[in-house]
């Protein structure tokens, strides 16, 4: 919309742009920055506009957007035009993701290439690698520490290793996902260590303060994120001699959104990566970007106001870049990270669904779906031009978030039930199977949070180790049915790096000095590549997991009701261990889609008068579409497989 005090701010800013960034072919950036300005000017200005350099600032930032268009490729503009016009491109049930380190999967980003075969024959065309950038060795957080934004690790390889991967990736119609960690730097960064060494605009990039007095106003009401590793949420610097937040490890500083400066040189960064090939964004741990005394210092508002606005910047710049929000809290808060009062996404398009991931493994451990049903239903309905990351592992743990009025409601008490299923999950609940670890627990509260790889959490590890076919059965339909469960939800399934050939517990990790204190390492193993070329060796385990994955994101791909266009309704069932829901769409074959699963190790019977309301079954007979197996519906009843699902056309 057009606005006169902003516009004529903007006027000012054109006019004095670099001559060499206007130059340039700025038709279609004109065209954006002016359709996005007033959005820009008004958010920029709720977060910054009471300083005195609040016109400087505006202008800064409106030249790094320009500066980044004027360095965007032709192809990639040329890209960013064609998602303009199918806005809805990434809601496709085409899209099949994977996420992988770098190192551990290839060896560096040069070794991508060959491997990305692997990935194309599982199904996959979304790929994120994980953390690739310039940190410290061993202080570093998995990569979540960085010390230089526009360095790629040299373990890994160069900026010019990484233009020629995502050019091979854009050859073969794969997306590229790459991280930006938006909340903090390695206590090595160069802004870091200008702060160390006194210099204030430095030191005004990070909360650092002289004595205790504000922290301590902070921890009051600060949960501890880490709190066996990283308890509290300050570190003294001594070379500084003032007090730093550290929310997540003494050695990642927090970033002072309340700066300016600070998100004109993070959006400056988020083009950067975006310019060199990254279709997809990863924001890492936006719900801590703004900070604030007297709350938890999560989901702040402010928070929201610095990702619309980040989003407004990159459509002016690079409208083809999607943004994925990495926050993993309360489903009534991670609905917001899409953008409130609105209906298309105005943050970010994309987040992760650990509502959904926790509820599955709780369903594996009941073998029942009475909470995994009531927490889907509690889950707030998202905007129409955003989805999920639907995935059942991944690089980190596995927090029990469910709603204790929905666990309430399932019959357990809230506190008992997730110690229940962390006991479970590490192998101290009698009738367990799993062998996974326990992360971050708490002493103070018993509360702990869940490591390991799907396959050892899903009982195979031990199923292999005492040699019990029947074990390994149901320890591999249990890993085909949680896959069934991401690639027909509605959102984007995305596959951790070893979980389609069963890649076991590793723990070598503990005798790493680097390591040994984060259990998480436990399911960051080196991926053994001798044991993937066993998915080509008929009956071997890898053979069972591999083709069963390989068909269900297949298949996925032809079925155009597992679109995610807000088109699924749930099904209230009277068989405690089956889980159904309905996808639909307009037009087409494969218009409707009842699913179906079974969490019992023992075959379930579905009673068809359930599904009476909606009409789901009016022949005698169904089509399932994962087996093309024709069912009979003639005495009222269908029996689930054991740890089985069914895709039934309608």
């Amino acid at each position: 919309m057009y606005e006169q005090v902003s516009h004529s701010l903007l006027n000012d800013i054109l006019i004095g742009l670099d001559p060499k960034v206007d130059s340039n072919d700025l038709k279609h950036f004109y065209i954006r920055l002016g359709a996005n300005f007033y959005a820009i000017h008004s958010l920029f200005h709720q977060l910054y506009g009471d300083r005195r350099d609040f016109r400087l600032q505006m202008h800064k930032l409106v030249e790094v957007m320009a500066k980044q268009y004027t360095n965007r490729s032709s192809e990639l503009r040329q890209s960013d035009l064609a998602r303009e016009k199918d806005h809805d491109w990434f809601l496709s049930q085409k899209l099949a993701g994977y996420a992988l380190y770098c190192q551990e999967y290839a060896d560096s980003i040069h070794g991508m290439h060959s491997k990305l075969d692997y990935l194309q024959e599982l199904g996959i065309n979304l790929v994120h690698i994980m953390p690739l950038l310039d940190g410290p060795k061993g202080r570093n957080d998995g990569g979540y520490a960085v010390r230089d934004f526009r360095k790629i690790d040299s373990k890994y390889g160069t900026l010019k290793d990484l233009d020629n991967l995502s050019a091979d990736m854009r050859s073969r119609d794969m997306l590229l996902v790459l991280d930006v960690v938006v909340n903090h730097t390695s206590d090595e960064h160069e802004w870091a260590t200008k702060a160390r060494k006194g210099q204030k605009k430095y030191q005004d990039y990070y909360y650092t303060y002289t004595d205790r007095k504000i922290p301590d106003l902070f921890e009051q009401t600060m949960p501890e994120v880490f709190p066996e590793t990283a308890p509290g949420n300050f570190t003294w610097n001594a070379e500084m001699e003032k007090w730093v937040m550290t929310v997540f490890n003494d050695f990642q500083w927090d970033l002072n959104y309340k700066n300016p400066a600070v998100f004109i040189e993070m959006i400056d960064i988020i083009l950067f990566w975006a310019n060199h090939g990254a279709d997809v964004i990863r924001l890492d741990a936006v719900a801590f970007l703004w900070k604030k005394v007297g709350s938890t210092c999560q989901n702040e508002r402010e928070a929201h106001l610095i990702l619309q606005l980040m989003k407004d910047c990159c459509q002016v710049t690079a409208p083809g870049a999607l943004f994925i929000a990495e926050a993993i809290v309360a489903p009534v808060e991670i609905i917001k990270y899409f953008g409130e009062d609105a209906v298309n996404a105005k943050e970010c398009e994309i987040a992760y669904n650990a509502t959904f991931m926790a509820l599955l493994w709780e369903a594996v451990a009941t073998k029942k779906t009475i909470l995994l049903e009531k927490g889907v239903r509690s889950l707030p309905t998202k905007l129409d031009r955003a989805t999920w990351l639907n995935y059942i592992r991944c690089h980190d743990d596995i927090g029990l978030g469910f709603d204790d009025n929905d666990i309430r409601e399932a019959g357990y008490d809230p506190q008992l039930h997730r110690r229940f299923l962390v006991d479970y999950y590490t192998g101290q609940y009698p009738a367990s199977t799993a062998t996974g670890v326990a992360f971050g627990r708490n002493e103070k509260t018993g509360d702990a949070r869940i490591s390991g790889s799907l396959a050892s959490l899903a009982g195979l590890e031990n199923a292999l180790l005492i040699h019990d076919e029947a074990a390994t059965a149901i320890s591999i339909n249990t890993i085909i049915l949680l896959h069934s469960m991401i690639a027909s939800f509605g959102g984007i399934p995305l596959l951790y790096y070893g979980d389609s050939i069963g890649t076991l517990n590793d723990n070598t990790y503990l005798s790493d000095e680097n390591k040994h204190h984060d259990s998480r390492w436990v399911h960051r193993p080196r991926l053994n590549w001798d044991n993937a070329e066993k998915r080509h060796v008929e009956g071997t385990v890898e053979y069972r997991i591999f083709h069963p994955i390989k068909k269900i994101l297949a298949i996925r791909k032809q079925i155009p009701a597992f679109a995610d266009l807000n088109n699924r309704e749930m099904l209230t069932i009277s068989n405690p261990h089956l889980f159904a829901f309905l996808r639909f769409t307009s037009s087409g074959i494969h218009s409707r889609v009842l699913v179906v699963a079974n969490f019992d190790t023992a075959a379930q019977t579905l009673e068809l008068k359930d599904l009476e309301a909606v009409n789901v079954f009016e022949h005698t007979q169904v089509r399932e579409l994962y087996t093309d197996k024709v069912l009979s519906t003639r005495h009222g009843q269908l029996v689930i497989p054991p740890l089985g699902f069914y895709w039934l056309q309608l």
